[in-house]
């Protein structure tokens, strides 16, 4: 009789054609995509001719997105994404985006329905881990690897043990899926999940949008993590619906599964975090660091891009201007967020209080480009990470935030609790 096991345990054995595999065990699987940017395909792409490749190993089982310098903002960046741009069309891809089909790669994949539940997903890039958010195993690695990948179609896993975290209690007013991952990641560390699944689970999580889930899966690498689950259930299935490319896999955790951990959280009392610098792990309630003066606001990228975190937002800015001090920088994940926002009315709200609309891209969340910090500077962003340089200058400050907290400290020009600039009931619909 085969051994319970986690869901993740569940999508490795499938892909490495066994029953069951154990923590610890080493597999060769069989993937079902493999992907990479900008940044780290071209290496990977010189790797691949330079072990001898000449076909992929499946045009539909590869997908390269430009999304991290687009629009390419030097000649450095321009030789990249024309490196790109040749392998796609040579390899005839079937996933490739490029020009005003380009968005962030996260984002843009499951949107497409390119990435499905059950999966098991490689990427050259460390926040592949979003897709764990639809029931999938994702997981960044490095170009070499998806090199490897490319000429093959498998890869080498260690199998990781998994930690439970269950999420419990009424979810306060103006706390998101952000401030949850925030508090998840301020108990584990930033390596108190060093090659773990995570799974996310309880009836707070249950009661998550898929946007909310996909904030939560892509910072579980902020933990350590190698991957970021949330087991499938009705929320996956009608988002999945007409989307998945792919005969979606719905895998789910054995009631008696063994877990390294288990980790239980109240939310019934939370408030709004903030990651201080230079840790996502260094977080404390908003309330607490009203004396924080900031030059820049982020709005989007990978983590929180999407049309939910535009719209939350968007309620605080409505009818209010940004700080004269405060750069407020709004980036869409992709051009169908972008075009919806627009459709919305979101675009008049921000342009009307002062903000920057970006293209999707990556831009300043990596310190690329399009919101570049000086020494110095300190901005409140609703991006992944903090690290000393990150989004600029190695004297430059980040704080992590959720929209709300964002919007409500560009409008003050400093960190803000929404509470603070709440006015008038928002509604949602197309501008009249």
């Amino acid at each position: 009789m085969p051994r319970p096991m986690t869901i993740s345990e569940k999508i490795l054995a499938r892909a490495a054609g066994k029953k069951y595999v154990a923590p610890g065990e080493m597999i060769l699987a069989r993937l079902d995509l493999c992907l990479g940017n900008d940044i780290t395909a071209p290496l990977a792409i010189k790797e691949f001719y330079g072990n001898g490749g000449k076909q992929v190993f499946d045009r539909k089982r590869v997908a390269l997105i430009h999304d991290h310098f687009t629009p390419n903002k030097d000649i450095k960046s321009a030789q990249q994404t024309k490196l790109l741009r040749e392998f796609a069309h040579e390899q005839k891809l079937k996933y490739y985006w490029d020009q005003g089909e380009c968005g962030i790669e996260h984002a843009l994949l499951p949107e497409q329905g390119v990435v499905v539940p059950g999966d098991l997903i490689i990427g050259a890039d460390s926040h592949t881990c979003t897709y764990g958010a639809l029931g999938a195993f994702a997981t960044g690695v490095g170009s070499t690897d998806l090199a490897a990948a490319m000429l093959t179609g498998r890869a080498w896993f260690r199998v990781p043990p998994s930690i439970k975290l269950i999420f419990r209690g009424k979810m306060p007013r103006d706390v998101t899926a952000k401030d949850l991952i925030l508090l998840a990641i301020a108990r584990l560390g930033v390596d108190g999940a060093n090659y773990r699944a995570l799974e996310f689970t309880g009836p707070v999580i249950s009661g998550l949008s898929m946007a909310g889930r996909f904030t939560m899966s892509n910072m579980a690498i902020e933990a350590g993590g190698k991957a970021g689950l949330v087991v499938p259930d009705a929320v996956t299935k009608k988002y999945s619906l007409g989307r998945a490319q792919r005969k979606p896999r719905y895998y789910a955790s054995d009631a008696d599964a063994v877990y390294e951990k288990v980790e239980e959280f109240d939310v019934s009392r939370l408030e709004p975090l903030v990651a201080k610098p230079h840790l996502p792990s260094n977080v404390e309630p908003v309330s607490r660091l009203k004396n924080i003066v900031l030059d820049q606001a982020v709005i989007g990228s990978c983590t929180n891009g999407r049309i939910e975190d535009l719209r939350e937002a968007a309620k605080l800015l409505k009818g209010k201007k940004v700080s004269s001090r405060v750069r407020t920088i709004i980036f869409p994940a992709t051009p169908t967020i972008w075009k919806q926002a627009l459709k919305e009315g979101l675009m008049e709200v921000f342009t009307s209080a002062g903000c920057i609309i970006s293209p999707p891209t990556c831009g300043p969340c990596l310190g690329g480009h399009m919101g570049v910090l000086a020494e110095g500077e300190r901005a409140v962003a609703t991006t992944n990470r903090n690290f000393v340089g990150r989004m600029g200058h190695t004297k430059s400050e980040v704080y992590l935030a959720s929209p709300g907290v964002a919007a409500a400290s560009a409008i003050k020009g400093r960190l803000a609790h929404p509470q603070e600039v709440r006015g008038s009931k928002w509604k949602q619909g197309v501008k009249k």
